[in-house]
């Protein structure tokens, strides 16, 4: 009687313990999934995105908001960073540090550069710059000042103080090549307006003054103007994490196209189909 109980239980008992294994596999698997942040300065940018994860928990540092879900049941983290770029780089710095992602996509609204990019349209950052980082001429008292003979000044190119600090060359920050691929397969999948590939400014200044964003656009070469992308794609580099930036164009005043709000949910649906597509491939691996 003993001997048959025994010949029950056994085997009931391996398959107990086959699922827990099963169980506890298939969370290990999961928890060793690196997510993907996707970031946005204001609360405009990220919301529709903040919608679309399941099983949401919010979690804050300072004041930085982090929203942790998943889509597909991928780990997704939405940070709403705020705006400028010493918060996007403190945003992102926390995310790198807490999260450890795979990937970053600093993505979000902009004013254009070039009287061919129009409202609606998507810039994906093949690179991204500071454009406020400027070395100007010596001028005495009484001599005025010369805005378009500042020279760019890349802040990454040396620890040391140096007496007088060199200008530029230009500085960018080059989108990662395969996300950048991916933004550009879904381009036939957005309706409102083009995609393309192009240079993201940014700075801690709003530029209305047309002769100003021309000359910007001169030397830097770039399509659209914002406030976070460079500083967060610096620090995304110096971790050695895959970046992208993105920017809907909101505005255009170089060619006169007024804001549309509606720009702000446009920008993330695109956003959120191509984190669909990437966590697919990365997951078919």
């Amino acid at each position: 009687m003993q001997i048959v109980i025994a010949k029950k239980i056994i085997p009931a008992a391996l398959i107990v313990l086959s699922f827990f294994l099963m169980f506890e596999t298939e969370v290990n698997a999961k928890s060793a999934q690196r997510p993907i942040v996707i970031q946005g300065a204001m609360p405009v940018e990220v919301d529709q995105l903040i919608r679309g994860l399941e099983k949401v928990k919010k979690e804050k540092y300072g004041s930085f908001v982090f929203y942790k879900g998943e889509i597909n049941r991928y780990p997704v983290i939405v940070s709403k960073t705020g705006k400028g770029m010493e918060n996007a780089a403190a945003a992102t710095a926390i995310a790198l540090v807490k999260y450890h992602p795979i990937a970053i996509i600093n993505q979000g609204t902009s004013g254009g550069h070039v009287p061919d990019i129009h409202v609606f349209d998507i810039v994906v950052g093949k690179r991204v710059t500071n454009i406020g980082s400027f070395k100007t001429e010596i001028r005495g008292k009484n001599q005025g000042i010369a805005p378009t003979t500042w020279m760019p000044m890349d802040l990454t190119a040396s620890e040391e103080s140096e007496e007088e600090v060199k200008a530029g060359p230009i500085r960018y920050f080059e989108g990662d090549k395969a996300l950048l691929a991916e933004a550009m397969k879904i381009r036939d999948q957005y309706h409102k307006g083009k995609v393309v590939e192009g240079t993201i400014g940014s700075a801690d200044v709003w530029n209305n003054e047309v002769d100003r964003i021309n000359w910007l656009n001169s030397l830097f070469g770039t399509s659209v103007e914002e406030m976070e992308a460079a500083s967060a794609a610096q620090v995304a580099e110096s971790f050695q994490v895959p970046f992208l930036g993105i920017r809907i164009v909101t505005n255009n005043i170089v060619n006169g196209e007024k804001y549309n709000p509606d720009t702000e949910t446009a920008g993330q649906s695109y956003v959120y189909k191509l984190v669909k597509t990437y966590i697919y491939n990365l997951t078919k691996k």
